[in-house]
């Protein structure tokens, strides 16, 4: 099982904790973690954009000048879209980008995301995140005494305060270890969760 150190929030080391093997030591598969991280990007896409085709465009529906005789090219309407103010071919519609993956393999893709965190050193475990009141300050005095920069910060519950103090601290992010996401750990320098988020973490997973 891998060991990781744990500290406190003044960034001085307080124990260790062992990471259970089925989660924070598996193989990393960068394939699967590439997948569903593509899966993440498509599902937070809008899909509103939306262009006018010549039948939708408003006008256009007289001939701008007869057939033959008058030197030019024929035209049938002013709406074509060769035409400034025509329509335009094949632009985009509204369409829905989303699609799932199958819930193993976001698993799996989380578990592996978690590991190559553990294997690159790039996790720290804290004792404790209590914030009495939202000061940036406070968070960003810990981070600094951990040597952290664009943090994922992960709580077992959700902590109104240090959501707030962490609102300000340029790439910080914070979530929930149940909510959990690949795309969030791997966009992150480093995971910092405390030591009962571990815990909640290895229980919904295993």
């Amino acid at each position: 099982m891998p060991k990781v150190a744990v500290f406190n929030m003044e960034g001085k080391q307080v124990g260790e904790l062992e990471l259970n093997d089925a989660i924070f030591g598996v193989e990393v598969n960068q394939d699967l973690m590439h997948k569903v991280v593509l899966s993440q990007l498509a599902n937070a896409r809008q899909g509103t954009v939306a262009t006018k085709t010549r039948g939708l465009v408003s006008g256009g529906g007289r001939k701008p000048w007869r057939q033959k005789g008058t030197g030019r090219a024929r035209q049938g309407s002013t709406r074509s879209p060769q035409w400034v103010g025509g329509g335009v071919v094949f632009g985009p519609t509204p369409r829905d980008y989303s699609y799932r993956l199958p819930k193993k393999a976001r698993r799996a893709a989380l578990k592996s995301a978690l590991s190559a965190k553990v294997a690159a050193g790039n996790i720290v475990v804290l004792d404790e995140l209590k914030v009495a009141e939202p000061k940036t300050k406070v968070l960003a005095n810990m981070l600094k005494a951990l040597d952290v920069q664009k943090p994922l910060l992960v709580t077992a519950e959700w902590d109104t305060n240090v959501e707030l103090s962490a609102r300000n601290i340029p790439g910080a992010v914070v979530a929930k270890s149940v909510g959990l996401n690949v795309y969030d750990i791997l966009n992150s320098q480093k995971l910092v969760m405390t030591k009962d988020a571990v815990t909640k973490l290895e229980e919904v997973l295993v």
